[in-house]
């Protein structure tokens, strides 16, 4: 049996993707409001009216709900600071994610709960210590191994280091999604070339394009074989999952607050059937590659071990985008659903063929995601074997969907 089943903590962009978290069987979900947060230009964030809808979706679920205000705060940005968090405690936000003391000090103040981001750069057991009198929870600095993790737990445990809530400090670590080449995501590069501090979330992401090295002397180019040469592959840790758990990690967390609901989806449902599968006793390898093969079905620039098993870290991306197996095309848009007879309606409005098997993708705000393989296709109450586009089209599809919602076909792609 586990000893320590671990939160799995999944990221919130919008309502859709909050939506399918919750269907997807996350423990708990964190987002950001405006601009107090490290991804405010990377993803369509949610307003501050939303807070007490997103708490009640949550609730209603048994979800944890976690804030981001990770970002820096200058001295003009402690009013609004204040403000969100006063908001969080009238909400009934779980806790807020932040890496400046100045929110630290004030969200303890109110009595909200703190959690320390990465960004903060915990890489010892004095720095738990002595965050441990403010946060519940520690995220941990991305560039520590397994073992250095293990540690840290193990010493939280054996000398009872306890947060505000009065439990032993709970360690929290990224393990899946982006991995930025800075340390723990603290960079400089966006400001110095676009004044765009990644500090106050507003990355260009700049590093991730390709570049030449040019001889100043003489200004000749060198050439380099990997242009990325500071974009790194993304985190991956389903292929040692039990190391991690039973390092006595308590939050295992996914990035991805930019990424799209199937992203969401995928990477949830996955980590949690193979937790699922730790607790059974039937996890193994050849699991592990059916899991890591439907992990590359979405957005991911290459899966990498990052730091944790201590190898030097030389897994770049070495392209630019995605290195996804699956790619979604918006195909129309859900014009009446049938619930009684669970028939879904809709303009097949791109320039893409429908025939049986193809697999479909319904999205909203209220509906989350439902994957459905097409069986039945009919038009005019005929049943075909293809549709065109124009074509009116409907399905019959178990889960209710709404009026609104976004069809799309999922195509595969071969992978370069």
């Amino acid at each position: 049996m586990m000893k320590n089943v671990p939160e799995l903590l999944a990221p919130a962009g919008n309502f859709s993707s909050l939506k399918v978290a919750i269907q997807s069987g996350a423990d708990s979900v964190f987002f950001g409001i405006g601009d107090f947060n490290m991804r405010a230009s990377a993803s369509v964030n949610f307003q501050e009216s939303d807070l007490p809808k997103i708490v009640s979706m949550c609730k209603s679920a048994g979800v944890k709900s976690y804030l981001t205000l990770n970002t820096l705060m200058y001295n003009s940005d402690l009013e609004m600071m204040r403000k969100c968090v006063d908001l969080v405690k009238q909400s009934g936000v779980d806790a807020i994610i932040a890496a400046d003391i100045a929110t630290i000090l004030y969200a303890r103040e109110q009595g909200v709960n703190v959690h320390l981001s990465t960004q903060m750069s915990v890489s010892n057991i004095e720095g738990v210590r002595f965050y441990a009198q403010f946060c519940d929870a520690i995220v941990l600095a991305r560039e520590l191994t397994l073992e250095q993790v293990k540690e840290i737990a193990k010493q939280i445990e054996s000398e009872n280091i306890v947060g505000p809530n009065g439990d032993l400090v709970k360690i929290e670590v990224f393990a899946h999604g982006a991995l930025c080449v800075s340390v723990s995501g603290r960079c400089g590069m966006s400001l110095y070339h676009q004044n765009r501090s990644a500090n106050k979330g507003q990355c260009s992401q700049i590093c991730r394009r390709p570049y030449k090295v040019t001889d100043i002397a003489n200004g000749k180019e060198m050439i380099v074989d990997n242009n990325y040469i500071m974009s790194s592959a993304d985190l991956c840790t389903i292929g040692f999952l039990p190391e991690l758990v039973a390092a006595g990690v308590s939050i295992l967390k996914f990035e991805g607050r930019g990424r799209p609901p199937e992203y969401v989806e995928t990477v949830v449902s996955t980590y949690k059937e193979a937790i699922e599968a730790l607790k059974s006793g039937s996890f193994n390898s050849d699991k592990v590659k059916v899991w890591q093969e439907k992990l590359g079905t979405v957005f991911n620039r290459g899966l990498s071990d990052g730091y944790y098993m201590g190898r030097k870290l030389n897994e770049w991306a070495g392209r630019d985008g995605s290195q996804a197996t699956q790619i979604k095309v918006q195909i129309g848009v859900i014009e009446k659903y049938y619930p009684k007879i669970k028939v879904a309606q809709f303009t097949l409005t791109a320039k893409e063929n429908l025939v049986k098997n193809n697999e479909l993708l319904f999205i909203g705000a209220k509906t989350g995601l439902v994957r459905h393989v097409i069986i039945n296709l009919v038009i005019d109450d005929h049943e075909v074997s293809q549709a065109q586009q124009g074509d009116v089209v409907t399905v019959v599809v178990e889960q209710k969907l709404k009026a609104g919602d976004v069809v799309y076909l999922v195509k595969s792609i071969a992978k370069t």
